[in-house]
């Protein structure tokens, strides 16, 4: 039988209270280690809600310092060239809540930022993201409500950053995964050129 919580008593009831540091941590600000984080860390995950609930988190990487620290309450995420799905920039334009979680290879705690995100397409402060010459045509600016230190359990439990752990032949290669679950009518040769040695010199095309 499937037993589920329905309200935020029986919730509370279940996990207990959590511990004063943890219920405590919350900023607004950034501190200088805040600054110091973002300016190591190479990846985020964006999330977002579109105006009827739907959800989309978007992976984000670029250089180590790719987020731009505006003022001690505001950051700018750089868009760089995608599959143009634009599905989370469009939550944010129904919904400017966003939630970020900024990851450093190695480390097992991460930096968690929540605030209000709106879409600029352009800023004296562009010039500063540009990367192998590409400028970008758009950038996520937050607000910064919530910021705070997430602990490390998640990373020990799974074991994320211990090469003896990783499996990236556990399925099919990108190519034959598009070809499988996507596209069906594309030629597999055709996307193993595509998804080949060439792909990474595109990233920024």
């Amino acid at each position: 039988m499937t037993v589920e919580i329905t309200s935020h008593e029986e919730l509370r009831d279940l996990l207990g209270t959590p511990a004063p540091r943890a219920a405590n941590k919350e900023r607004a600000r950034l501190h200088e280690r805040d600054r110091e984080w973002l300016a190591a860390a190479p990846f985020c995950l964006l999330a977002t809600a579109g105006a009827d609930g739907s959800c989309d988190v978007s992976p984000k990487g670029d250089p180590a310092g790719f987020a731009l620290v505006l003022d001690d309450t505001t950051i700018a995420v750089p868009e760089r060239p995608g599959n143009k799905r634009a599905d989370g920039y469009r939550n944010i334009l129904d919904n400017p809540h966003a939630g970020l979680i900024f990851l450093i290879p190695g480390r097992t705690d991460t930096l968690r930022i929540n605030g209000r995100a709106r879409l600029v397409r352009d800023a004296p402060w562009f010039d500063d993201m540009v990367v192998k010459g590409h400028r970008p045509v758009l950038a996520v600016v937050v607000e910064i409500e919530q910021i705070f230190y997430h602990c490390a359990k998640a990373f020990l439990r799974s074991a994320l950053w211990q090469p003896e752990t990783w499996r990236p032949d556990a399925l099919p290669t990108r190519a034959r995964l598009i070809k499988e679950v996507e596209a069906p009518m594309e030629s597999l040769a055709d996307l193993e050129r595509h998804y080949g040695p060439e792909y990474a010199k595109s990233i920024y095309a």
